[in-house]
């Protein structure tokens, strides 16, 4: 399997060819996903199309290396979360799959990323070490070419005078932020800015109470002076992303696919328009797993558009993009 055939990925029979030769790859090299598996008597030959791949739960990153390849770690990704969390590792065996796959999805939403001043404020994951969401922003800064793009830690007054100036030359402008980090800017440093793509990666980190997405997003449009927010969908097992351009539908990139299960049967896939647990198909993580059962709730629409509307009781509450419904 290359690039090629994953990111060339154009319609629905594509996409679960490619799934099944990398699930078929996966069962044999995986070795924690073949043990899950066996233990679920599942024998990976009977498996004939998506619907019926088992989906590894996703806490298995916490405690088990998820590699199907032999490869030492290029980088080791890892989670964010309060105090005394166990966090999760993405052994990442060739890293150049999560830069193809987040430079192509951000062209697919967005276009030309040399047509924007990338603005990054995102405190928490700066000051730890393994964040893939400041991999990707720091590539997108250099991607951009434009030396008026860069990350912001606390230096609110700084940011506000960058937006000012963005404001004034009308440069198209994405401020990409943790969700508590714009909060805390916008108490203090409103602006009006109706042409900026505000987008948020979710997240609160203890700094703050969690929100409903409604209640959030309309502080941060009446803090930036927008209609909108846009926000990102991914976390530190996954090698791709899903964005949302306003009020709290996401779209995948092609070779990404979110589907539902019932939550009382973690093996029973739902129909659309039905809210269940969440399960991904990331094809871009073909060295690990790309089948990931998340403990995020969520429904999927019929043109395959999703929401998140919260999770399940008692899981851990991080980044990006996790809001309580």
């Amino acid at each position: 399997m290359n690039k090629q055939q994953v990111f060339s990925i154009n319609n629905e029979q594509a996409f679960n060819d490619v799934a099944l030769q990398i699930f078929r790859h996966q069962a044999e090299n995986c070795r924690v996903y073949h043990d899950f598996i066996s233990g679920l008597n599942i024998d990976p030959v009977a498996v004939q199309n998506i619907q019926q791949i088992p989906f590894l739960p996703v806490e298995f990153f916490k405690s088990l290396p998820v590699v199907s390849s032999n490869a030492n770690a290029e980088v080791t990704f890892t989670s964010s979360g309060t105090t005394g969390m166990i966090t999760s590792r993405h052994l990442v065996t060739d890293v150049s799959w999560y830069v193809e796959s987040f430079r192509a999805a951000f062209k697919l939403f967005y276009g030309d990323i040399e047509d924007y001043t990338i603005l990054a404020l995102l405190p928490a994951y700066l000051e730890r070490e393994g964040s893939s969401l400041i991999y990707m922003a720091d590539d997108l800064i250099k991607q951009s070419k434009n030396p008026d793009s860069g990350f912001y830690l606390y230096n609110h007054d700084e940011l506000f005078h960058q937006l000012k100036k963005q404001q004034d030359t009308q440069k198209p402008t994405i401020l990409i932020g943790v969700t508590f980090a714009l909060l805390d800017f916008v108490e203090s440093h409103a602006i009006s800015f109706l042409q900026l793509i505000v987008m948020e990666t979710g997240g609160m980190k203890g700094r703050r109470k969690e929100m409903i997405r409604e209640e959030l997003h309309k502080q941060l449009c009446d803090g930036f002076g927008v209609k909108t927010i846009h926000s990102e969908y991914g976390m530190t097992e996954l090698l791709s992303q899903a964005y949302s351009k306003g009020e709290g539908i996401f779209n995948c990139p092609p070779w990404m696919k979110i589907i539902t299960r019932d939550p009382n049967d973690p093996l029973a896939l739902l129909q659309n328009n039905k809210a269940g647990g969440i399960n991904i198909i990331d094809l871009a993580n073909i060295n690990s797993c790309s089948f990931i059962a998340t403990q995020d709730l969520g429904k999927v629409y019929p043109d395959n558009s999703f929401e998140v509307l919260g999770r399940f009781d008692n899981s851990d509450i991080r980044g990006c993009n996790l809001l309580i419904a």
